[in-house]
């Protein structure tokens, strides 16, 4: 569920209301006079305020102007005579607008719906912001170091932790660029990896951080076969395979662990040894690569490409079961409630 911001005129009221919501919302209740700034930016606003004052406008549109910029919807319960209270709330300019003793069934509705349209909104601002990251760093020529990796790491961590995987890999699906795409889908998967697996705050960085620089090397290829509106040739795909080589040599002596260096070079080696580009087996291979490759598979599966739609969730996750002996599949298991958390409909074809 997504965050909800209350912002109230009335603290035991709009309180009742939070709870009666249900405890897997996370309601924050803010007092509307109160000049504090509330903190982080929620999916929805909604605002319970009864006495809807010259003063209590003001102040509402001065505490919704950042808050509304950043994409989150408002809604307004109305509370009183009807028509006077919606001529009032129409000068906030809501999303949508609800009396306040609306039946909970149908208030529960309501949010569900601005929240899922706001998510939308936010995830594709953020992952905006994501891709003019790259713009100005991965392919810009630019010198490729740890700081810059740190920055993006914690753009693309925060934006899926706030709008969860499956507005974010929908928002990233729009992009026209095919390594952009590619990249954010699977740093994306890796952030809710990391969440499922219960990861502490830097493991869950060393993942996202390698997901991020694991075909970095792209930047290097030429933008003829990394845009090809089609399948590669022989000779084409020959040239591709060199990216985890060239992103390798692109990064080492450059600051970056040795552990972040060898998920570059080696996220296409499998456990049988069939991988590229040095035929690792599942001794040298570690678990930070395992779980990298794991993202950047079922990444590939559910991303448009110009020759094929997306593949469903539970298609690709079908594939990543079948690569037994190649792939680890105790974290193969692992990764099943990300692709449920991706698209929850999938879950039930398994």
């Amino acid at each position: 569920m997504g965050r909800l911001l209350l912002i109230s005129d009335d603290l035991a009221r709009t309180g009742r209301l939070a709870r009666s919501l249900g405890p897997a919302r996370r309601c924050t209740v803010h007092d509307l006079y109160d000049d504090a700034v509330p903190a982080g930016q929620p999916d929805l606003i909604v605002g319970d305020v009864a006495q809807l004052t010259s003063e209590a406008i003001t102040r509402l549109r001065r505490m919704l102007e950042p808050l509304r910029a950043a994409g989150a919807p408002f809604l307004f319960l109305t509370h009183g005579n009807a028509a006077r209270a919606e001529a009032q709330a129409r000068l906030l300019d809501p999303t949508d607008i609800a009396p306040a003793l609306t039946v909970l069934e149908r208030l529960l509705a309501r949010i569900e719906r601005l929240q899922e349209v706001g998510g939308s909104a936010v995830a594709a601002r953020m992952a905006d912001e994501a891709r003019q990251f790259f713009d100005r760093t991965f392919f810009s020529g630019r010198m490729v170091t740890p700081e810059l990796a740190s920055t993006g790491t914690g753009l693309i961590a925060r934006a899926v932790q706030h709008c969860g995987i499956r507005d974010w890999i929908g928002a990233v699906q729009h992009f026209d660029e095919a390594t952009h795409r590619h990249c954010l889908i699977v740093t994306g998967l890796a952030v809710a990896f990391a969440t499922k697996l219960g990861f502490a705050d830097l493991d869950s960085y060393r993942l996202t951080k390698a997901a991020l620089l694991h075909d970095v090397g792209k930047t290097r290829i030429s933008l003829e076969i990394l845009n090809k509106p089609g399948r590669l040739t022989d000779d084409e795909m020959a040239v591709m395979r060199t990216h985890a080589t060239l992103g390798y040599d692109m990064l080492v002596g450059s600051g970056f662990s040795p552990e972040m260096l060898q998920v570059v070079r080696s996220h296409h080696e499998m456990l049988d040894g069939s991988g590229y580009p040095d035929g690792l087996g599942a001794p040298e291979i570690p678990d930070l690569v395992r779980l990298v490759t794991i993202c950047d598979i079922y990444g590939a599966l559910i991303e448009r490409r110009p020759y094929r739609a997306p593949m469903p969730g539970a298609e690709a996750y079908g594939i990543v079961q079948s690569m037994t002996g190649r792939l680890d599949a105790d974290l193969v298991a692992a990764f099943r409630p990300v692709m449920t958390a991706f698209d929850p409909a999938a879950a039930l074809n398994i």
